[in-house]
């Protein structure tokens, strides 16, 4: 599976990107799909996760303010991003499940879309 991720750019604090990450196989199979960050300097952390039953996790950080969602007819995974925070400046990944591997370590990674927000 290749991912293709995009909508990342700058933005001002308090403002809004939506990512997009693009499969280029059928998805609705896969169960974990994921959404992650690397800060300069930062080790890589999950940022949202969405099984294949729609069920959704978010890091504490940004609970409230991004919400993860998937189109399995489109193969399609997003990252709605509110309120977005200086904090919130990283390459953000996406991520699938690969069979037989575990994830997300052993999933398939996207090329990563930065996102930069100003203060």
């Amino acid at each position: 599976v290749q991912l293709q991720a995009s909508g990342g750019g700058l933005v001002q604090a308090g403002g809004s990107l939506r990512l997009s990450c693009a499969a280029s196989r059928i998805i609705f199979s896969i169960n974990n799909m994921g959404w992650f960050r690397q800060a300069p300097g930062k080790q890589r952390e999950l940022v949202a996760s969405i099984t294949s039953f729609g069920v959704t996790n978010y890091a504490d950080s940004v609970k409230g303010r991004f919400t993860i969602s998937r189109d399995n007819t489109k193969n399609m995974v997003y990252l709605q991003m509110n309120s977005l925070q200086p904090e919130d400046t990283a390459v953000y990944y996406c991520n699938v499940e690969r069979s037989g591997r575990s994830w997300p370590n052993g999933g398939y990674w996207g090329q990563g879309t930065q996102v930069t927000v100003s203060s």
